[in-house]
């Protein structure tokens, strides 16, 4: 079986999620550290030109999306799951919410400039407006809309009591038991908890903070580093997975074998082009060869993604 290859670096918030996800999971990978901003040449020799982080790698299938990667590694061991019985949809659910809602307020506050100046201050200015340029073209074409740090402010204690609610009733974890939601809620939090300027919007609530601790105490599994040449060779030498044993759907009527560009919706929408190979109920296969990554499956959400003709 393929080596689980996770290219990240240390301080992204979804790279920290994906990270734990490996760790509750008790999961053994490799890692590959990959540049905050672009170009990213390396990593989009296999994506085709997605560049957000993280990016998971098995072997010549490449995994775009936090979503989707805790759907694979669920496949690669069920137990202890992301998604318990009976729990499918709200954790899901409240996961996709996190993910969104709670990161982008998380985002604001975090880029506020005196958290910036905290977060940012051994790095040159130059470093600083290289990395802001970045993220302005990240959040640029896309449905995702920038936050006010105000509105940020005003709206963080009510998202901050309804965590605390549910984490009283429900005890050390928000459905009773660890699920996909506990992750995703986890790492806005822990991105806020970088500097003392934010760590504070955390540190006010005491079950919220004990709830942080045990999550972030499943730590990211056994791990040991890889290069990037080493990881595009593991792809040119693989061949990928046989398609999941489900049907093509796809309403919109694309077909399986048509050349399209698929594209995330809100931010970061670059487009891959590729040949459509698979139509799921969560997931989309594009099938793309490249001179340095080889013939590579590269897979996405379907929540979140849009198709297109080429």
């Amino acid at each position: 079986m393929s080596e689980l290859i996770l290219h990240h670096y240390p301080t992204s918030p979804f790279a920290e999620k994906a990270r734990l996800l490996l760790g509750f999971k008790g999961l053994s990978w490799r890692s590959v550290n990959i540049s905050p901003v672009m170009p990213k040449p390396d990593l989009t020799a296999l994506t085709g030109g997605y560049r957000r982080t993280p990016v998971l790698q098995i072997g010549a299938d490449i995994y775009c999306d936090t979503a989707l990667i805790a759907r694979r590694l669920e496949q690669q061991k069920a137990l202890p799951a992301f998604f318990p019985e009976g729990q499918e949809m709200v954790s899901a659910t409240v996961a996709a919410w996190a993910d969104s809602v709670v990161f982008q307020h998380a985002v604001s506050l975090v880029f506020q400039p005196e958290s910036i100046a905290v977060r940012f201050g051994k790095l040159s200015p130059e470093a600083v407006k290289a990395f802001v340029a970045d993220r302005a073209g990240l959040f640029s074409g896309g449905s995702a809309t920038r936050l006010s740090a105000d509105q940020a402010r005003h709206q963080w204690p009510t998202i901050m009591a309804r965590l605390e609610q549910q984490l009283q009733r429900d005890g050390d974890y928000l459905f009773g038991e660890p699920s996909i939601a506990d992750f995703a809620l986890a790492h806005p939090l822990w991105f806020l908890k970088a500097t003392p300027v934010t760590s504070p919007l955390v540190d006010a609530y005491p079950t919220v903070s004990a709830w942080l601790t045990r999550v972030l105490g499943f730590g990211h599994g056994a791990f040991s580093d890889m290069s990037a040449e080493e990881a595009l060779q593991v792809a040119r030498d693989s061949t990928p997975a046989a398609l999941p044993d489900e049907p093509f759907n796809e309403p919109n009527g694309f077909t399986a074998g048509q050349q399209v560009v698929i594209a995330a919706t809100d931010y970061g929408v670059d487009p891959v082009a590729g040949e459509l190979l698979f139509a799921g109920s969560e997931e989309l296969i594009l099938r793309r060869e490249d001179p340095r990554g080889g013939v590579v499956h590269v897979h996405f959400p379907r929540l979140g993604f849009r198709i297109e003709a080429c």
